[in-house]
């Protein structure tokens, strides 16, 4: 990249890389801000910054819509659609498509789905949108997971209440799903929109 960076906007750009190989996912604007110990208006200027120079993408209304630009990308198949309490539809021929490289790390498998669907538009995730999903069967409390019900297949948060599990749409007219049985196979950890 030719645009040169502040110190600060190296620190901030930094912390942003490292975050995002090390979780998998990437950090909020609050979490920016405890990083520097600064106000959440001030991480909001350095985000501004570094996407006007070249070096940040960021999808508004998405929390977790911050990415860095990295040279090159890696290629991950697309597996088809997953729609709110509809089935994955796989595709006949899985197509591979390019994704930066800080959504994806060497230890785990990736895969890309297309939204179809409302159900988490509050979380920034629209119809059309290719979430890339990171292969796990596991979750914790509050994961955006892709998970397997007797209902189909879904994109939710993943919610455990003492033993009781639920998923929870990010859309105020849907109500949570409580499914008999559960079964998780990944775990979002970024989003493409075209």
């Amino acid at each position: 990249m030719e645009v040169s960076l502040t110190p600060k906007q190296k620190r901030v750009l930094s912390f942003i890389t490292h975050f995002t190989r090390r979780e998998g996912y990437t950090p909020t604007l609050r979490e920016i801000a405890e990083y520097l110990r600064k106000s959440l208006p001030t991480a909001q200027h350095y985000v501004e910054e570094l996407e006007r120079k070249g070096y940040l993408t960021k999808t508004e209304n998405l929390t977790r819509g911050i990415t860095p630009i990295e040279e090159g990308s890696t290629e991950i198949p697309l597996l088809g659609y997953i729609a709110a309490g509809e089935p994955i539809e796989p595709l006949e021929n899985p197509e591979p498509i390019a994704v930066p490289r800080s959504m994806t790390s060497k230890d785990g498998q990736y895969y890309a789905l297309q939204v179809q669907g409302d159900s988490m538009i509050e979380e920034g995730i629209l119809d059309g949108d290719t979430v890339v999903i990171k292969h796990q069967l596991i979750a914790k409390d509050g994961d955006t997971v892709v998970a397997i019900t007797e209902r189909g297949a879904t994109l939710k948060i993943f919610r455990k209440r003492n033993a009781r599990v639920y998923l929870e749409p990010r859309n105020k007219n849907l109500n949570p799903i409580y499914p008999e049985e559960v079964e998780i196979r990944g775990k979002f950890v970024g989003l493409i929109r075209r």
